[in-house]
């Protein structure tokens, strides 16, 4: 649970933006005391929802437990999207008053268009986000790729987020389209849970049917250290799935070998200094004569050390693409990379906008992915 500091500062932010948002938008509405009373009623009830769905992967299984984090991140989700109308509609009637002609009714006319395009925002988001993510096929060319390698793929999952929304159904039809791909192999490159092994290990059952001839690989996300890592990763490991902690494996065909390493989330230092990421600490050891070395790490910005290191491909996931605008934004103060296939030195990133979502069940801009990358020649 967070604390209780940060949940009053959360919460004292939420009612100045709700309140930003009611003073901007129910008097330029002209609804009348019925209507104003309603907004004023709904922007309420948001306020108090909002952080529900915050706090959703803490709540305890009881009756209504299920019902109550939908209800407060789908409302985060169109609080969001009502709060980045209101402002930029504040920015459009600024705008208007440095123009030579007028709009009338603009005042109004855009108050009533906020909450019609916040909601429809939201459905839209809604529908991307709760569909089977599609498969998106990424070629990695590979100088002096050989033979036996090439059309080598690996089937890359991330940021699914089994949790407060997520559960066993939507993971399963994941599960079923990734061993459909028939890759080489399956990396799971972290955030994959929102909560304890004891409240999801039933949901999270199905990546045990996850079948690759060369194995499938996890690495550990920032919010696996907020669910409890060292359970997880003991859970994974029952699971029948090989997770990578600063170690590699190496596989082979025919004469050419390639090694596949992970390395646990940027983070992890943080929450256990024996987890420090460590991409040098993954290759220790490895033969020499590979054809390729491919790194899963969870956040791009592992990418300096793993090319320090000598990776040649790096499969990321973390940013979630951004998942809805305009966050996407704000990605790149953080990480070198928002998504798709990038460069760096003689590397390859690889950043994946994620399978599932975290937080509001809301897709704009950003939609989900199920990755199949291919080693081909250069």
């Amino acid at each position: 649970m967070p604390p209780r500091r940060t949940i009053a500062t959360v919460l004292f932010l939420l009612v100045i933006l709700h309140l930003y948002i009611g003073l901007r938008l129910i008097p330029a509405m002209g609804l009348g005391i019925a209507g104003a009373l309603t907004g004023i009623v709904l922007l309420v009830a948001s306020t108090l929802l909002v952080p529900t769905g915050l706090l959703s992967p803490y709540f305890k299984r009881r009756r209504g437990a299920e019902q109550l984090p939908w209800a407060g991140l789908l409302a985060m989700g169109l609080f969001s999207s009502l709060l980045v109308a209101t402002f930029g509609r504040d920015l459009l009637l600024l705008a208007l008053q440095l123009l030579p002609f007028t709009w009338p009714d603009a005042a109004r006319e855009t108050a009533v268009g906020v909450p019609v395009l916040a909601v429809a925002v939201t459905l839209v988001g809604l529908v991307n986000a709760r569909r089977l993510a599609h498969v998106k096929h990424v070629h990695v060319p590979v100088v002096g790729l050989p033979p036996a390698l090439d059309g080598y793929t690996i089937a890359q999952i991330s940021d699914i987020h089994v949790g407060p929304t997520i559960k066993h159904k939507y993971l399963s039809a994941i599960v079923d389209k990734v061993n459909s791909l028939e890759a080489d192999a399956i990396a799971i490159t972290g955030d994959l849970v929102d909560g304890s092994v004891a409240s999801l290990s039933r949901h999270t059952a199905p990546l045990s049917r996850l079948s690759a001839p060369d194995g499938t690989f996890f690495v550990t996300g920032n919010h696996e250290y907020y669910s409890g890592a060292e359970a997880w990763i003991a859970e994974l490991r029952r699971l029948g799935v090989t997770v990578l902690m600063n170690e590699h494996v190496v596989r082979t065909r025919g004469t050419a070998s390639l090694m596949i390493a992970g390395v646990a989330d940027y983070t992890a230092h943080h929450f256990n200094p024996a987890h420090k990421s460590d991409p040098h600490q993954a290759a220790h050891g490895a033969p020499k004569g590979l054809a390729l070395r491919v790194l899963l790490a969870h956040q791009p910005r592992s990418a300096t050390a793993a090319a320090a290191a000598g990776f040649d491909l790096q499969l990321s996931g973390h940013t979630h693409g951004g998942q809805f605008f305009p966050w996407n934004l704000f990605v790149p103060l953080q990480q070198p990379y928002v998504s798709g296939l990038n460069r760096l030195g003689a590397m390859w990133v690889y950043t994946s906008r994620g399978t599932g979502y975290w937080g509001p069940p809301k897709r704009f801009g950003a939609p989900s992915e199920i990755t199949l990358v291919r080693l081909v020649p250069a």
